[in-house]
């Protein structure tokens, strides 16, 4: 499939997407499938989750604008689905969810030989992140932190 094909198509589903609220997060086209698969990842424009719901109410009028569309002249499978949940922490909400999980930081410190510390989530301040490395705190200044992600401990 061409770009202008996949480009099309994004665009007529963006207009529907916005009816419900929703705007079109990726789509990709498994061109390498028979069928073809048409996946089409959904967020809310005000940044709320996704729920099935959502998927399930947003699948009938984009099947219905890509039949109507005449762009596709072979068979395919929709599908439609969410981001899902992302390693990486960033709002307020993620740090009181996964407060006690493992973390891994990478940190951005000029003057160290320390690029990234593993511990379980303690704490998050405005200033500082804090995280429990064997039963110590760490208190990381927040201007030294690049990336806080969810992993598995290590020893």
């Amino acid at each position: 499939m061409d770009r202008e094909l996949k480009n099309n198509l994004e665009i007529l589903l963006q207009e529907v997407a916005r009816e419900f609220n929703l705007e079109v997060y990726s789509l990709n086209l498994l061109t390498n499938q028979n069928p073809i698969i048409i996946k089409i990842i959904i967020k809310k424009t005000n940044k709320e989750d996704i729920s099935l719901n959502d998927c399930s109410r947003f699948n009938t009028p984009a099947s219905d604008v890509i039949e109507n569309s005449n762009l596709l002249k072979c068979s395919y499978v929709l599908e439609i689905s969410s981001q899902g949940v992302s390693d990486e922490l960033t709002s307020e909400r993620d740090f009181k969810t996964f407060k006690g999980f493992p973390v891994n930081v990478e940190l951005n410190q000029k003057n160290s030989k320390i690029k990234f510390l593993n511990g379980l989530l303690y704490e998050k301040s405005k200033d500082y992140l804090a995280i429990n490395i064997k039963g110590k705190i760490k208190k990381i200044p927040f201007n030294e932190v690049l990336k806080i992600s969810l992993c598995t401990l290590k020893d």
